[in-house]
């Protein structure tokens, strides 16, 4: 057994005595020496936590626009995708979500294997124990990850489940091109204000990066990881406050009539013309679009007790996602608010929330279950508030490498008698995928027993190290990681056979192996309902 006097805060800096003191961004993220910039949230800084305002119509002329311009989608819309990249290696197989061989979840690994995922002999699954499947996919029942997602997401559960996919990446990295948002836009994810948004002032949105050949120069993720940040997106200046809502958006649209007049008396000789006129007129329609949401009414945050709580699902002391103190004193949450307000309601089709600290191998346990825990009170937040919005959500989580355990048990309070964490194994690492579904949990692709080998994508070998000699191509191969997330992402819509007229033949031929999910029931021709 053994204790340590010293464990790390929830928001120390990691640092390592076997690492080189951190010098990039990326390696600052992973140590926890930078985290998601936030500050208390002040008046302007709560506007987007209200409820979605009752925003007017657009002149009839600007109307037909709205479409072509990706804008209003005649009310059709693709399943909102929200990833969380925990920067530095944490731990997902075995100690959080179940892992197993070939047969699945349920396929158990040897006890020395679970050792090595930081679970002792008494704390090992096996049928009937230590395991929990409220969420559909199977946890660990005393997984930090599922305790925080239970502790938030008390609507959403039943209505949720997933799929695991062990896969090795790198350590200590960012690297890997873990993130797949540029593919899930290509796929069609779109938002009113900005179609991909990340809490990373990066290429990918996030810490780790997106693959090349997904990467649009057209459409970089928007910076989004305070309130603020989502108030300033439909920022339109004085205009508002000196003409009043319905004059600010006749001028804009004023505006874009004018521009369109005189656009189409000039001759570019461009032989992209069309495409060029059509652009422009986007960028004004979308002016005039953003000043129509620019008034988003809200809660005085001096006077919260006066307020409709169901205006205030998110920050509520009676009832919210959040406590008025938490979300105030707590950046991750300030976060997670922020960007899943932005994906869930509509305004961004896609988002990356990043949290630093994730290379928790400090010789302890607690001090990488209280950032677990955390992280899962995030992962909870997202389905909760998707549940509350009535609103499907794709959950996608995954880290930079991972980590083992020598077998050393921490008996201390957080660390809970489970294997201290020792150092990075890049041969343990996992990702995996939670969906809401409204109304009812979505379902396995599959039948009978096929079914465990569709929730589990790939496996691991006795010894608890990702087997890489199966063919499945997430297991040693990042893109193949990404290309897997895509692909279920397109089953969920019912549309899984363009998976390789839109990405290519990174799978092969043979997709069903790499589908977990039938079509959800709240989706219709490729739209939710």
């Amino acid at each position: 057994m053994a204790k340590r006097n010293k464990s790390w805060g929830l928001n120390q800096p990691l640092a390592h005595p076997d690492h080189h003191k951190p010098i990039t961004r990326r390696e600052l993220i992973a140590q926890g020496f930078r985290f998601g910039l936030g500050t208390v949230a002040g008046v302007s800084g709560l506007n987007m936590l209200a409820s979605n305002p009752a925003y007017g119509a657009l002149a009839p002329d600007l109307e037909d626009y709205l479409a072509g311009c990706g804008l209003g989608n005649n009310g059709e819309r693709k399943i909102p995708f929200i990833c969380i990249d925990l920067a530095g290696g944490a731990n997902i197989s075995g100690s959080n979500v179940l892992v197993g061989g070939p047969g699945g979840q349920m396929d158990f690994l040897s006890t020395a294997g679970y050792s090595k995922l930081g679970l002792p002999g008494d704390r090992i699954p096996m049928v009937g124990q230590n395991i929990d499947t409220q969420l559909g996919l199977a946890f660990h029942s005393d997984s930090a990850f599922l305790n925080g997602i239970l502790e938030r997401a008390t609507t959403a559960v039943g209505n949720i489940n997933g799929a695991v996919i062990p896969a090795r990446s790198d350590n200590d990295t960012g690297n890997n091109p873990h993130n797949p948002m540029y593919g899930i836009a290509r796929a069609g994810a779109s938002g009113g204000l900005a179609d991909l948004i990340g809490s990373r002032s990066s290429v990918s949105g996030g810490n780790s990066m997106a693959p090349a050949m997904l990467i649009n120069p057209e459409t970089p993720p928007t910076k989004i990881d305070r309130p603020s940040d989502v108030v300033g997106l439909v920022d339109t200046g004085d205009l508002n406050a000196i003409l009043g809502k319905e004059q600010a958006v006749s001028v804009m649209e004023s505006v874009q009539r004018i521009s369109a007049a005189k656009f189409a008396q000039v001759n570019t000789g461009l032989t992209n013309h069309a495409e060029v006129s059509d652009s422009i007129n986007c960028q004004y329609v979308k002016s005039a679009d953003l000043a129509d949401k620019g008034e988003i009414e809200l809660v005085d945050p001096d006077d919260r007790a006066a307020s409709d709580p169901l205006d205030r699902i998110i920050v509520n002391d009676a009832g919210g996602i959040f406590s008025e103190a938490e979300f105030d004193s707590e950046r991750e949450f300030r976060k997670t608010a922020s960007v899943m307000k932005m994906v869930i309601d509509g305004f961004a089709g896609a988002g990356t929330i990043t949290m630093g600290g994730y290379d928790y191998h400090t010789g302890d346990r607690e001090t990488g279950e209280r950032r677990d825990l955390r992280a899962g009170r995030c992962m909870g937040a997202c389905l909760e508030y998707a549940a509350r919005k009535n609103t499907p959500l794709m959950l996608y989580v995954f880290s930079d490498g991972s980590v083992f355990s020598n077998g050393m048990v921490d008996d201390s309070q957080d660390g809970g008698g489970k294997g201290v964490w020792t150092g990075d194994n890049s041969s343990t690492a996992a990702s995996f995928i939670l969906v809401y579904n409204p109304g009812s949990p979505p379902q396995i692709f599959g039948v009978g027993d096929d079914m465990f080998r569709h929730q589990q994508i790939g496996w691991m070998r006795d010894d608890a190290s990702v087997e890489t000699g199966n063919g499945y191509a997430p297991a040693n191969n990042v893109n193949g990681l990404v290309d897997t997330v895509l692909l279920n992402y397109l089953a969920l819509h019912g549309e899984a056979g363009q998976f390789q007229s839109m990405f290519g033949n990174g799978l092969g031929s043979n997709l069903d192996r790499y589908t977990a999910f039938q079509t959800l029931s709240s989706v219709s021709n490729g739209f939710i309902t």
